[in-house]
């Protein structure tokens, strides 16, 4: 009897990876993760525009759900 690491259970609705899960180069994933919204490089100058560029790219992690949301929001 084969006793595989990767299983599906409820009908298939669930999917157990209990082995190497390798995504080869090329595939794509469809429906998983969290992308946020693009950020241009920062061209700061002076450590008060990089702390503007630094800060803009947390309200974009945080606006995408990636990062959470800082305490007093």
């Amino acid at each position: 009897m084969y006793n595989g690491k990767n299983y599906s259970t409820d009908g298939g609705d669930t999917w157990v990876i209990g082995g190497k899960l390798i995504i080869a180069e090329g595939a794509t994933l469809d429906g998983i993760g969290k992308q946020a919204a693009a950020v241009a490089d920062s061209t700061a100058t002076s450590v008060a525009d990089l702390k503007t560029a630094f800060n803009g790219l947390l309200a974009a992690l945080r606006a995408a759900g990636i990062l959470a949301p800082n305490a007093e929001e």
